[in-house]
């Protein structure tokens, strides 16, 4: 991504960001403002990532950062759910068309598509770095450090989601959440991984055919 490009981004959050906080009084959409901010933090910090000559320590330092940020930016597609919230349907099971509802839904869709596409960009280009970083570039490499990003941010989403831990805490108290984290392992939870890593590795399918040159 070109200079220009990134700059693009960040004004696109800033507008976007005071956006919401000016225009979104819903109560219960309140969380829209932070989650929006939060899914950005690992797109910022991707774009310092792999940079030419970057110290080895500064790379796996903020690559670390990364990882703890990053299930943040597909985390707001799980908040789709919350527009069930708004009772969208009617007696008769149709959708309303009540503004302030397709408004809503407008405003969470733009939050979760920006910030899971381009943090999906930040992880393939996270995962390329670690490839010529580690020097190994045999078949799939590649796309084994993405599978492996993938599935971390997949039970990072589940950690949020519902464990309600956020990347901060994580910081702060790392020896008892690790004990819970310990514990975490179930069938539900499972099942909730593999379907975020089966939807993360379509979206990265797309990817690899827009960026074919020769499609």
């Amino acid at each position: 991504m070109t200079n220009s490009k990134k700059w693009q981004v960040r004004l696109f959050f800033v507008v976007w960001l005071v956006f919401i906080k000016l225009f979104i009084k819903d109560s219960l959409f309140g969380f829209l403002l932070l989650n929006t901010f939060l899914g950005y933090l690992p797109i910022e910090i991707s774009f310092h990532i792999g940079k030419p000559h970057q110290n080895v320590l500064i790379f796996w330092g903020l690559t670390l950062l990364w990882l703890l940020f990053y299930p943040n930016a597909p985390y707001i597609l799980t908040d789709l759910l919350h527009l069930s919230w708004l009772h969208p349907n009617d007696i008769n099971g149709m959708l309303k068309l009540d503004g302030h509802i397709w408004f809503l839904y407008t405003c969470l869709l733009i939050s979760a598509l920006t910030c899971a596409f381009l943090g999906f960009w930040g992880l393939i280009h996270v995962a390329k770095a670690i490839t010529a970083k580690i020097h190994v570039q045999m078949a799939f490499t590649n796309f084994l450090v993405t599978t492996g990003l993938i599935c971390l941010s997949s039970i990072g989403l589940y950690i949020g989601r519902f464990l309600r831990v956020h990347t901060v805490y994580l910081i702060t108290k790392p020896k008892f959440y690790l004990h819970m984290f310990a514990n975490m392992w179930n069938r539900e939870m499972i099942i909730f991984v593999v379907l975020m890593t089966i939807i993360q590795l379509v979206i990265y399918w797309i990817y690899t055919i827009i960026q074919d040159p020769q499609s």
